[in-house]
């Protein structure tokens, strides 16, 4: 009899240990199917649309590491946990390139290496309590006129997990002034 219980007792925690993993493989795949994206943020100058979107760090953790080790993933998350990624996207109305000269005022290549290497000084972010934080760093995705759009993901560090933030753009690129976005909402979190 003692030997029974023991392995009910046994079989049910399993069940329980694997009940939980399969709730977090369910909210996992409720991320994945909405798109991993926070909130987005448009607006629409010069028949140009700016658009910014929140990414929770999970999404890009996931993507490096994989879903096998859900612990390793939040153990990596906690270390990064005060980083933000945020994604713009720009483009025209008529889904032209927008690095032509027509619209930057710079040859095509210069205009590529400016999305490249010097966009990132155009933008700031500012906290709820008014800390103002440069970006550290920005990736073009560079899709050679398949999309018609262009992309950058701004990286920015130093900023408490559950922090609102405001995004601060100042066009230089396209010359349409200065743009903010106001992220309300708290990336989602795992």
């Amino acid at each position: 009899m003692g030997f029974l219980a023991g392995t009910l007792l046994f079989s049910s925690c399993q069940k329980e240990k694997k009940s939980s993993v399969s709730e977090t493989e369910y909210k996992l795949f409720n991320l994945e199917q909405s798109g991993w994206k926070s909130k987005s943020i448009s607006h629409l100058f010069s028949d140009i649309e700016y658009k910014a979107t929140l990414v929770p760090l999970q999404y890009y953790i996931l993507k490096n590491e994989g879903s096998h080790n859900l612990e390793k993933v939040d153990s990596i998350y906690e270390s990064l946990k005060n980083e933000r990624v945020i994604e713009v996207e720009f483009q025209h109305d008529s889904k032209d390139d927008l690095l032509k000269g027509e619209y930057t005022d710079m040859d095509y290549e210069a205009s590529v290496k400016y999305m490249s290497f010097y966009i990132e000084k155009d933008f700031q972010v500012v906290t709820q309590k008014g800390d103002s934080i440069k970006c550290s760093g920005v990736t073009f995705e560079r899709n050679f006129k398949v999309a018609p759009f262009k992309r950058i993901l701004l990286h920015f560090g130093n900023i408490p997990e559950n922090e609102n933030v405001k995004l601060i753009y100042q066009d230089n690129l396209f010359g349409n002034g200065l743009m903010k976005f106001n992220f309300k909402e708290t990336p989602i979190k795992l």
